[in-house]
């Protein structure tokens, strides 16, 4: 297999287990540039999408306890929950680079810009995590983003307005209390792994605002007006403030957008 064909590597790295592994397979592909996009890539038997490790064990949300942030393991448990969520975000990047054809070539690339600073958050993440005695793997899980991913596989539109847009962008809103919980329990090391990611994340939910709004050009949808039936079909969660409208801003959000949102919450 030509190492330059991207769609076929996403795919490759999608598939493998160990996090490690899967780390180190887009460091690779990222220092190894610059690539082809590839043909369509056929799976030729059914395997695990993702591929992940054995541990953490995957439970439903309401199983996944939360605990003091004033003890280690209560900031582990949190920590772990991030990390685990980041490694979501690696194979979400990597699916939408393998599984999505006739895309323009910078679709591909940015994803794996994409997939690269993730890998770089659950590494962050997870050095932290054995730093307080503690690694990846060692506590319960939910999927919530795994799962979206799987009810929009076949309509890249959905994808897009409701994974990055979306559930990602719940982290823009999310990230300055968590961090602030942090500082507060004394953990200044986590609190500034937080601002990094935040940092990344506005850039990931602007590139999911960059294609949708694309596509939806493409196929002369009005990407506003569509939004609320792709919610609804696709039953997304009803997003509850406060919201980080310095953020959204940011990440390309519209006037109208952020009207709906503080709308739906009220």
């Amino acid at each position: 297999m030509d190492y330059h064909y991207l769609r076929e590597h996403a795919l490759h790295a999608l598939l493998l287990s160990d996090p490690k592994q899967k780390a180190d397979y887009v460091k690779h592909m990222v220092h190894n540039g610059p690539f082809l996009v590839g043909a369509d890539v056929v799976l030729t038997e059914s395997p695990a999408i993702p591929g992940r490790p054995s541990k953490p064990d995957i439970v439903p949300p309401q199983q996944v306890k939360q605990r003091s942030l004033h003890n280690v393991t209560g900031r582990a448990t949190l920590l772990h929950a991030l990390a685990h969520i980041e490694f979501n975000a690696i194979n979400l990047a990597l699916d939408i680079i393998w599984r999505y054809a006739d895309m323009p070539d910078a679709f591909y690339g940015d994803w794996l810009c994409v997939a690269y600073e993730e890998v770089l958050h659950f590494e962050l993440l997870n050095q932290r995590l054995k730093a307080m005695g503690y690694s990846y793997g060692d506590f319960p899980a939910h999927d919530g983003l795994w799962d979206m991913a799987e009810r929009t596989k076949d309509d890249l539109v959905a994808r897009l307005a409701l994974v990055p847009r979306t559930l990602e962008a719940r982290g823009l809103d999310a990230c300055p209390v968590v961090r602030a919980k942090l500082a507060q329990a004394g953990d200044e090391e986590a609190a500034a792994i937080l601002d990094i990611i935040l940092r990344d994340e506005v850039g990931h939910v602007a590139l999911g605002n960059k294609w949708y709004r694309w596509l939806c050009d493409q196929k002369d949808l009005d990407a506003i007006l569509i939004y609320p039936d792709l919610a609804t079909e696709y039953r997304a969660p009803r997003l509850r403030g406060p919201f980080n409208i310095p953020a959204r801003q940011a990440a390309g959000f519209l006037p109208e957008e952020l009207a709906y949102l503080q709308k739906q919450a009220n």
